[in-house]
């Protein structure tokens, strides 16, 4: 009898600390499930709040048959202007093709597709190859251009009478390390409504000798057959 009494009271023993694992490792499983749940619930919560990026990390999505832009000058002559169609960014410092003068960016108008990218210097450069290649545009022909450093000086009134035949108004009041950013087009039959422009002034200028950087961003509509 004393032999069959402590087996019983083993058996009980290891029963019952079989049963209080048991409810320890549950009570554990529980709370580690809830903390991945709650993580999981938190997760999915953070990514529908968080507000969708759209090309060129613009405000908003643009219409069916438009292409996304986003662009800005240079900031004085440390950071070159940046120029981006379509979440592709076709000038900028990082890229390294960018310079001091008129940075230019030409984009097919049918497809989004880029064609060039070039700067002319208008500082200490010439004029006459810039007028040349503003001549050669095709129609049709997405044309975007931003100012680094100074953008004016070699400007005449040829270069100026041609980039405002792409649809700018602010060519003709372009000044010494003015800030400009515009987006036309060849063959354009309207102004266009693309276009930011900051005079250099003393008393009102950002940077010592410069202004503020200019940045536009927009839609531009795809060109129809």
């Amino acid at each position: 009898l004393t032999g069959a009494a402590k087996l019983v009271v083993v058996i009980a023993i290891f029963l019952l600390t079989f049963y209080v694992i048991s409810q320890v490792f549950e009570i554990k499983m529980d709370a580690n499930l809830g903390h991945i749940f709650a993580r999981s619930a938190l997760d999915a919560a953070a990514r529908s709040t968080k507000p969708p990026r759209y090309k060129c990390g613009i405000s908003k999505a643009c219409p069916e048959k438009h292409f996304a832009f986003k662009m800005s000058s240079g900031a004085a002559n440390v950071v070159g202007p940046k120029i981006c169609v379509e979440d592709n960014v076709l000038m900028s410092g990082v890229k390294n093709n960018v310079g001091r003068g008129i940075n230019v960016a030409l984009v097919n108008g049918k497809t989004g597709e880029p064609l060039d990218t070039k700067f002319f210097d208008m500082w200490g450069g010439d004029v006459a190859p810039f007028i040349e290649f503003l001549k050669s545009i095709q129609d049709g022909t997405i044309v975007l251009m931003a100012t680094y450093d100074d953008g004016a000086t070699k400007l005449n009134e040829e270069a100026r009478k041609l980039i405002s035949e792409l649809g700018s108004t602010s060519i003709t009041n372009l000044g010494f390390r003015d800030n400009w950013v515009f987006c036309g087009g060849k063959g354009i039959k309207t102004k266009s409504p693309f276009e930011q422009h900051i005079k250099n002034n003393k008393d009102t200028n950002k940077y010592e000798g410069w202004p503020e950087v200019v940045e536009m961003e927009g839609c531009i509509p795809q060109k129809q057959d």
